[in-house]
């Protein structure tokens, strides 16, 4: 049976992934930081496994590793999916929220890849790392944010170089503007003006970024790595 753990899967874009990849037959584990309800409810309803993991910790992520082996037994696809935003100007940010976005973003990319590649490479597989429409543009009010899914990219891309040869893809998911609770401090008319700038006139759900990542790691995507592929309804 095909593996899977999601990194970041409780709530939104990541619950459409474990939804998705257990209903197409993957034994899915996936973390959780504070959502323990939903995370409970979402492992009674598809039978995925779930494990509270903040990733900006070294041991969580050690603990995590032993957890994965014991319950997956070897990993197929690795998606990090965790990520936080902060709205406002850059000038205005305290150094303190720089860094905890930087380290939940890219720190905590860093560290699960760090300790999880290794037994990768025992069989190959696929790594997502679970970028954004403005780490290729960057968006005006969210440069701490568009700074860090750039920086997944670059590291998507050099990684793609490293793991290749060892059999791991690795690749990065660039979602647009998605209904998740992460447009909660957009106003209704700007909202609305996302909806006008992207071609299909609408804005996306997570289900339309999880069958994206489901294809990335899948075999139909065996001779595709190193990308960064759009999931924004034409908008960049």
């Amino acid at each position: 049976m095909k593996t899977a753990l999601i990194v970041g899967g409780s709530r939104g874009i990541g619950e459409a992934m474990v939804r998705l990849f257990c209903a197409r037959g993957h034994r899915v584990m996936f973390t959780y930081h504070k959502s323990e309800n939903e995370a409970l409810q979402l492992s009674k309803e598809t039978g995925a496994l779930s494990f509270p993991a903040d990733v900006r910790e070294e041991e969580n992520i050690d603990l995590l590793k032993q957890a994965a082996l014991r319950q997956l037994i070897h990993l197929d696809a690795l998606i990090l999916n965790t990520g936080i935003a902060w709205m406002g100007l850059l000038s205005e940010m305290p150094v303190s929220a720089w860094d905890d976005l930087q380290n939940t973003n890219v720190r905590g990319a860093f560290l699960v890849l760090k300790d999880l590649l290794p037994i990768m490479r025992q069989r190959g597989g696929a790594v997502l790392l679970m970028s954004s429409m403005w780490g290729k543009r960057g968006a005006s009010c969210e440069a701490a944010y568009s700074a860090s899914k750039a920086a997944l990219i670059g590291l998507a891309q050099a990684l793609a170089r490293e793991e290749g040869p060892g059999g791991i893809r690795v690749n990065a998911l660039c979602p647009g503007v998605i209904s998740t609770d992460m447009l909660d401090g957009y106003t209704h008319d700007e909202l609305i003006a996302l909806k006008q700038a992207t071609p299909l006139c609408h804005l996306g759900t997570p289900d339309d970024v999880a069958r994206a990542a489901f294809f990335l790691c899948g075999e139909d995507a065996a001779f595709i790595t190193g990308q960064a592929l759009n999931v924004d309804g034409g908008y960049l």
